[in-house]
Parts: structure tokens; C-alpha cells; sequence
């Protein structure tokens, strides 16, 4: 992987500036395609970063990981600065570890590639992502989860049956007869994850069993120590790398887009 910084052993502050720098620049230049009015067209701009896990942390600098608007604000001036007039609502959204889209246009320089979204061209992509659990016992220690294969369901054992007498699938189970305390506040139609291509991301929502007055969904994000409730069915969650999902009581599961084998 080519490596911006193997002339710099300081590693720090004016790295992530260089790097920044360099970012912003491959940006400009895809930018720069918009000119004459095209800009007004543009609904997104989706920025992949495929660093390893050594160089990830100056990556996040380098796009105010934490503040996501700077990055954004500083895109922003670009487009004024070429008088690109994007539209007020146009958003920016950054993705670490995923595969590039193959319409996205890939750096020669570092290893990330940016897809300009406009009106009349949609992103139409694919992503993979694990479940691995961390507290409770499920069928697996850890799922593989896809967007070609729709909707994944997540509750006790992996076939139950549910109001109405009709049976539901748990692609990712937690035994009933399981000894583990936490397995005994999972419901049997608890929650389930899926791809939306619109927002290139997999979300979770609560099923029935999965909001209140009935056990629960919470999620902590890295970075964020205020937890996420689901109140709803209809409003799920963009799942980010390293989201922590506590079903019920104490079963934890976390998402993440590489594979403990691979870490490993």
C-alpha cells in the first residue's frame, strides 16, 4: 500500500496536514469536472478509505472523523472557490474498510476512491459486514452479513414462532435452551439488519419484540459514550465500524466490516 509518510518519522500533527492536503486535492480535481453550472446537480459526495490499520488513525484526522461537518465545510470551499453552486442540501459521507463501489474513481496516489452522486446517477453498490458476539451465546461467534441477501433477522432460536401462529428465521440465533443468562432477555422476533443502497449503508432496526414495553435495543458508537435507544420499528440506525448492540439485558453484539479471522 503506498505509504504518504515513509520520508517523515514524526509522526503526527503535520502528517494527517499532508495527507489532508492531498486528500482535498484528488477531490478538487474530480470537482473540477463540474464546472460551468454541473455543480448544481450534485447530491453527495462519498469518500472510501481503505487504510490499514496503522495509518487508519491519520486518515481520521486528516477527515475530522470526529467533527464530519469540517471535512465537509472545507470540501465546501472548494466548490465556491470554483464557483461550483452545489446544492444547499448536498451531503458528505465517509466510509472506512468497504469494498470501492466500481463507479467510484479510484486514487493513483492513496488507497481510498470518491463517487460524486448526482441526480441522475445513483450509487448502486454492495457491501459485506460481520456480526461477531461479544456477551451471550449464539449459534455462531460470528456472522457474515450481505447486502444480496436481504433482511437478517436476529432473535431467540432460529426458528420461532411468532403471533399468529406463523414461524420467523433468525439468521443469527441465540439458543432458548442456552445456559448464558443473556440469551433469556433476547425475544424471539428481536431485531434485524439490512442494506439500504440509498444511504450505501446496513442499518438495524427493532422488531416487535425489540422496543419498549418489551425488551430492548441499545448502541454505543465509538467515540460516543451516550447510547442509542430504539423506540421504533420504522427508525433504525446507520451501523458504523465498531457499534456495539446490546439486546435485552446483556447479549452484546458488535458490528464490523473486517472478519476477527482476518484481524487475527
Amino acid at each position: 500500500m503506498f505509504d504518504l509518510f515513509k520520508k517523515n518519522e514524526n509522526k503526527g500533527s503535520q502528517d494527517v496536514k499532508v495527507l489532508r492536503d492531498t486528500l482535498l486535492r484528488f477531490i478538487k480535481e474530480e470537482l473540477q469536472k463540474s464546472e460551468g453550472g454541473e455543480g448544481r446537480h450534485i447530491k453527495g459526495i462519498h469518500l472510501f478509505i481503505s487504510a490499514n490499520a496503522g495509518e487508519r488513525h491519520l486518515y481520521e484526522g486528516a477527515v475530522y472523523w470526529e467533527e464530519k461537518d469540517r471535512f465537509k465545510d472545507e470540501v465546501q470551499r472548494i466548490a465556491d472557490d470554483f464557483a461550483l453552486d452545489l446544492p444547499e442540501n448536498w451531503i458528505m459521507e465517509i466510509n472506512f474498510d468497504m469494498d470501492f463501489p466500481t463507479e467510484a474513481i479510484k486514487s493513483n496516489a492513496l488507497p481510498l476512491a470518491v463517487f460524486i452522486r448526482t441526480k441522475d446517477h445513483t450509487l448502486q453498490r454492495s457491501g459485506t459486514a460481520y456480526i461477531r458476539i461479544l456477551n451471550g451465546e449464539a449459534e455462531q461467534p460470528e456472522y457474515l452479513v450481505s447486502s444480496d441477501k436481504g433482511k437478517v433477522n436476529i432473535g431467540r432460536e432460529n426458528k420461532a414462532q411468532v403471533e399468529q401462529g406463523f414461524f420467523r428465521i433468525n439468521q443469527i440465533a441465540f439458543p432458548g435452551g442456552s445456559m448464558n443468562e443473556s440469551n433469556k432477555f433476547i425475544s424471539r422476533q428481536h431485531a434485524h439488519i439490512e442494506w439500504n443502497n440509498d444511504d450505501q449503508c446496513f442499518s438495524i432496526y427493532a422488531d416487535e419484540g425489540g422496543v419498549p414495553p418489551r425488551n430492548k435495543i441499545k448502541i454505543k458508537t465509538v467515540g460516543n459514550d451516550n447510547l442509542i435507544k430504539l423506540q421504533s420499528t420504522h427508525i433504525g440506525h446507520k451501523l458504523e465500524e465498531g457499534d456495539q448492540i446490546i439486546l435485552g439485558e446483556s447479549a452484546v453484539i458488535e458490528f464490523s466490516y473486517k472478519s476477527r479471522e482476518k484481524e487475527g
